[in-house]
């Protein structure tokens, strides 16, 4: 049997796999509850795997090996990156947000200020972020499909996206968070049990000598003992000034952009009691741990085994080099057949990964849109559950056909920078307007919009105006050149804007309620009350 065939086999029953459990939470979907937190019915270990499944996105599985296998030391900073962000997420967000809120950020936001004006800047920021993020896994899907399954004519590619996008939309219109929760926790288990068995493998092959990897890793990548060290990629000489200053940009959007993402932050809604939420994120930050440090080997395992150049020559951006691995280390351990059905299962769960993935964004704006948007700026209240669970329904199809046509639209572009621009809009708008909140007894209505759009819109104008979209050869647009901002990710600049724009916007504005504070103060440490959030 192909691999092309064998692939397509294991995604299918995949797909009809989860797709059964969709239907099977359908039946238990019925109050907004529901829908939008599963009936606050997980365990702190069930919201653990699905926060796992729902963070270990395409770029995590498939990108980060690449960037190791290709740069080496300097590709596992986007390892430690994503990792170290859950410290902050685990420390100061998790735990507050899932006793403040009800089923979005904004409930939180909306508590102690005038509702409609937050609510407004909350969802439109949400739906943003999201569709940055879906964009950038639409475009890996098609990617994907074109190197993994043979597929090369742009309408090929195309149909993939398509299919992926219907997918998506049936897992989250049908299932809702229940459905879309249970197709998290399946693919987390099948990437953890994926990569760890490759790990296992490119291991036994050095008979588990890190070193001797490593040494093999440098002598195969042409780079030598340059490849162990920083400096490959990042903060290099000819990039000078900038490139180090870049470097700290894209660390700060990483580290500070969990804690921000929408489809992260509804996920601590999901579980009964804030010790599940603390431990869920702990559940989360040990499978997600796990997985980053065996992104090393596989990395590492990538360079040494099927070479740099091989890896270029197949995607110049090293998105194949995981898969690359599974099928060149089978085939030394298993024979040729042994490379075929491990280069298979890994495609099927890079798949598996991308819908799990675009499922909980979709899901995370279609719900902001229908209970912020919808129920509290349109209906000012008045909806009734039944309307808010339509609505979300019909958004989900909109949000997910506008995916689906940019996805098509940005098949050439590099998509490295939708998911950094998604880190660093979380980190610039949604962030300093949740601390805040939760922090400042002085905060106020204009200061949550100021924090918002002050951080939406300065991270979007800088990267329009960056090397990303004009100026460069890899650029979006290569032939034009209206690039005057400098850094790749704005990161450095946005972040501290949006903290700033709130706090002008707070001082200069003289409404704030010290009493609704001290309520969200309690409710925020104790949980009391937590359940009747947002009707206030």
């Amino acid at each position: 049997m192909s691999e092309t065939a064998l692939s397509t086999i294991l995604f299918l029953l995949f797909v009809v796999g989860t797709l059964a459990i969709t239907f099977w939470a359908s039946r238990h979907t019925k109050t907004a509850a529901d829908y939008y937190a599963g009936g606050r019915s997980f365990s702190g270990v069930q919201n653990g795997l699905a926060i796992g499944g729902d963070y270990m996105s395409a770029a995590s599985f498939l990108g980060i090996a690449g960037i190791i296998a290709l740069y080496g030391y300097d590709g596992f900073l986007y390892s430690i990156g994503f990792l170290v962000a859950w410290l902050v997420a685990l420390l100061l967000v998790a735990e507050l947000m899932r006793n403040s809120g009800k089923f979005t950020m904004a409930d939180v936001l909306a508590f102690r200020m005038s509702p409609r004006p937050v609510r407004t800047a909350a969802g439109v920021s949400t739906i943003t972020v999201s569709i940055f993020y879906l964009l950038a896994q639409m475009v890996g899907a098609g990617a994907l499909v074109g190197l993994l399954l043979g597929v090369t004519s742009e309408s090929g590619k195309a149909l993939t996206i398509i299919g992926v996008g219907v997918l998506m939309i049936v897992y989250v219109v049908v299932g809702g968070m229940k459905g879309t929760t249970w197709v998290q926790i399946i693919k987390a288990i099948l990437l953890m049990g994926g990569a760890t068995l490759v790990t296992l493998l490119v291991l036994g092959h050095y008979g588990f000598n890190l070193s001797g990897l490593l040494g093999e890793a440098a002598a195969q990548s042409g780079k030598g003992a340059a490849f162990l060290e920083p400096g490959l990629r990042y903060g290099t000489e000819a990039q000078g000034l900038a490139g180090k200053i870049d470097l700290i940009s894209l660390g700060l959007a990483l580290v500070l952009g969990t804690a921000g993402l929408p489809h992260i932050l509804i996920r601590f809604y999901t579980v009964p009691t804030a010790k599940d939420a603390r431990k869920s994120v702990l559940w989360g930050i040990g499978i997600i741990g796990t997985f980053y440090l065996l992104t090393l080997v596989l990395g590492f395992g990538a360079a040494a085994l099927v070479g740099t150049s091989a890896i270029s020559e197949q995607n110049a951006a090293g998105n194949t080099a995981a898969p690359q691995l599974a099928k060149a280390v089978g085939a030394l351990i298993f024979g040729d057949v042994g490379g075929t059905i491990l280069l298979a299962v890994i495609a099927a769960v890079a798949f598996a990964t991308i819908l799990a993935v675009v499922a909980g964004l979709t899901l995370a704006s279609s719900s902001s849109f229908a209970h912020d948007l919808y129920a509290h700026v349109f209906r000012r209240g008045n909806a009734t559950e039944k309307e808010e669970i339509m609505v979300a329904r019909i958004a989900a199809f909109a949000i997910g056909a506008v995916a689906i046509a940019l996805g098509i639209l940005a098949q050439k572009l590099n998509v490295a920078f939708l998911v950094a621009l998604a880190f660093a809009v979380a980190a610039s708008g949604n962030l300093p307007a949740i601390l805040y909140s939760l922090f400042w007894k002085r905060f106020n209505t204009a200061g949550a919009v100021s924090a918002i759009y002050g951080g939406l819109v300065s991270a979007v104008v800088l990267v329009i105006f960056s090397p990303v979209v004009s100026g460069s050869a890899t650029a979006m647009i290569p032939d034009a050149d209206f690039a005057w901002f400098p850094l790749q990710n704005p990161g450095i600049v946005s972040i501290p804007l949006g903290f700033l724009a709130g706090w002008l916007g707070t001082i200069l504005s003289k409404e704030h309620n010290e009493a609704k504070f001290a309520e969200i103060e309690v409710r925020s440490l104790t949980g009391v009350g937590a359940e009747k959030a947002s009707e206030h």
